[in-house]
């Protein structure tokens, strides 16, 4: 059910570029990491960037890798390894009884269009057509709510969609469907989730 995050890509474009645009390969500057820099992941961020000259960023991936951490970030299978674990994890405990609604909502987003995407986070799941046009996220205990991208469309939006303020802070999502059950998810909820889809085309 889950896709390879279109993040994964650019990382292995970074890295591939790192020889040509910085004089060292990533192996090269693990090995110097590790050789020459601080002990400590926040300290070699710092190092990075003052000694280096590495942006924010870059400095902190460097420095997250050199101590073990953010392998998914560029291999795919770990990522799909993670994105199933994340899940997992997510809809366990107390928000167990909620997995019901996310299973409907991964499996309506999936089917709206051959070309869609189930790329999941830690804390949310998005889809994607050519950008995000919905996210699934588990905001309390009690709820999930349905993220729509919903920017572009022409017309009046019934009360049940509550704006996000995402309109205002250039969000991609900028409204939600608020769901307390599997049973909510009715007629309304997929055609607008249709209606994201389209809009994103």
């Amino acid at each position: 059910m889950y896709d390879v995050h279109p993040g994964v890509a650019v990382v292995q474009k970074w890295i591939g570029e790192r020889k040509e645009k910085s004089g060292r390969s990533l192996q090269e500057w693990m090995a110097l990491i590790e050789k020459e820099g601080p002990p400590d992941e926040e300290g070699r961020r710092e190092w990075l960037k003052t000694k280096h000259k590495f942006g924010t960023n870059s400095a902190w991936w460097l420095a997250e890798r050199a101590c073990g951490k953010g392998g998914e970030e560029d291999d795919p299978e770990s990522y799909l390894r993670n994105a199933v674990r994340n899940v997992e994890e997510q809809y366990s405990g107390p928000k167990e009884k909620l997995r019901p609604i996310y299973d409907e909502l991964l499996r309506l987003g999936k089917a709206v269009g051959a070309d869609v995407k189930a790329c999941p986070c830690k804390t949310i799941r998005p889809l994607y057509r050519k950008h995000v046009f919905a996210q699934i996220k588990p905001t309390t205990n009690m709820r999930v709510d349905l993220g729509l991208a919903l920017a572009h469309y022409q017309g009046k939006l019934p009360k049940r969609l509550v704006d996000t303020g995402g309109l205002a802070k250039k969000d991609r999502i900028t409204h939600r469907v608020e769901l307390k059950s599997a049973a909510e998810i009715d007629d309304d909820v997929k055609k607008w989730l249709k209606t994201a889809y389209d809009l994103d085309a």
